[in-house]
């Protein structure tokens, strides 16, 4: 098998098995019961104030989710299709269905006409389409989010929507040439560095399709996070950015605005060693911390292996409707999702609580959050490994 093959084959591998794409605004109404907001019963939450921002009290369990229902919105940023998950107005999603993504979107459009509605994997998002945003506070910080090698904009809207629920404006855009389209022609490029700055500078006046963010984000008030391939895309952008999270990826480099990083990983990932993350951890400048998750694998940190239909992931689907897979990628397309791997959920709720935690550490005035980080290993029992270098 030649190089190219080979990539392709991997990388398909590491989306297959556990799951497929998704994208958004078309997809609310899909004719499954995903349950619907209710906010009638809930009580009003108090308020804070945070360097002339007006903010909604969180709860001080970072793995639990906000006071705000959070909106969603699919637009055009830089010349990228990008998502956009923000803190909507409270009591604004009564009613409302949640947002489901359809995955064969990120398919080569011969493959994904392959797929009946019936066998369709939907990706599931605690979100709702178009909700008015919560322009009674605010403004918000700004988290990007970079997604990782043949996947998607939404391929970790789990804990996309957790930090938009504790009061974050979230960005993730479609990256050309890295994404599942282009793993699965045979391509593999991409400039996510590149990207990350055209959105950030979009971001900085924002007009067009995200006018609606204008004067609705904290000034300067900006982090990056991102998953293998963007978990490296990000490495050298502490020169934009507060905070950094790379996610199943190595260390960053020093920059003017870096105050703080998270490096997360798997313990049991075959793609990218945990030993990257450790020596990522201690070639990356103080502040930082360093959280190993026991027995997970490289597709923790997404929503991929949570992505099935009658127990099938989007691998075997295509399969069961005639579209060729290599047959290597049975082999190869099994990390995070194998059984005795950390299940989704799990993972979610340690990456949840030590994202949001660095997160509101520095950006949200929090005066409780480095506390949550340092009980992680004691409070988790997934929790592998925690280092903290202040």
């Amino acid at each position: 098998m030649d190089s190219k093959s080979t990539t392709l084959a991997i990388t398909l591998a590491w989306l297959g098995a556990c799951g497929g794409s998704t994208t958004p605004t078309d997809v609310a109404d899909t004719g499954t019961d995903v349950g619907t907001g209710d906010a009638s019963d809930a009580p009003s939450p108090s308020e804070i104030t945070c360097d002339g921002s007006k903010l909604l009290a969180v709860p001080t369990d970072t793995s639990q989710r906000g006071p705000w229902p959070v909106g969603a919105k699919t637009v055009t940023l830089a010349g990228l299709v990008t998502e956009v998950w923000y803190p909507a107005v409270v009591g604004s999603d009564a009613g409302k269905t949640k947002l489901q993504y359809d995955i064969r979107k990120h398919l080569p459009p011969a493959d994904a006409v392959k797929i009946p509605d019936a066998d369709n994997p939907l990706q599931a998002c605690d979100c709702y389409a178009d909700l008015p945003m919560d322009t009674s506070h605010g403004p918000y910080p700004l988290v990007l989010f970079i997604h990782g090698t043949a996947a998607f904009r939404t391929q970790s809207a789990s804990q996309a929507t957790h930090w938009a629920s504790r009061g974050f404006v979230v960005v993730a855009a479609d990256h050309p040439g890295i994404g599942l389209q282009d793993i699965l022609a045979g391509s593999f490029g991409g400039k996510q560095t590149e990207d990350a700055n055209a959105l950030l500078d979009a971001l900085a006046t924002p007009g067009g399709e995200v006018a609606f963010l204008a004067g609705r984000l904290a000034p300067g008030k900006i982090a990056v996070s991102g998953h293998s391939a963007g978990g490296g895309a990000l490495s050298g952008l502490g020169g934009r950015a507060k905070v950094l999270i790379p996610l199943a990826a190595r260390g960053v480099t020093a920059g003017s605005a870096l105050v703080s990083t998270l490096i997360l990983g798997g313990q049991d990932d075959g793609v990218a060693r945990y030993s990257g993350q450790q020596s990522g951890f201690d070639s990356s400048p103080k502040k930082k911390r360093l959280v190993g998750l026991a027995n997970a694998g490289h597709l923790a940190f997404s929503d991929l292996c949570a992505i099935q239909k009658g127990g099938k992931g989007i691998l075997q689907i295509a399969v069961d409707h005639g579209i060729t897979v290599n047959p290597l990628i049975s082999t190869l397309s099994q990390d995070g999702c194998k059984p005795g791997q950390l299940a989704p959920e799990k993972g979610w709720k340690v990456i949840d609580a030590a994202t949001s935690a660095v997160l509101e550490e520095t950006l949200s005035c929090s005066t409780t959050a480095a506390a949550q980080l340092t009980a992680l290993k004691a409070t988790y029992a997934d929790v592998g490994e925690y280092k903290g270098e202040l």
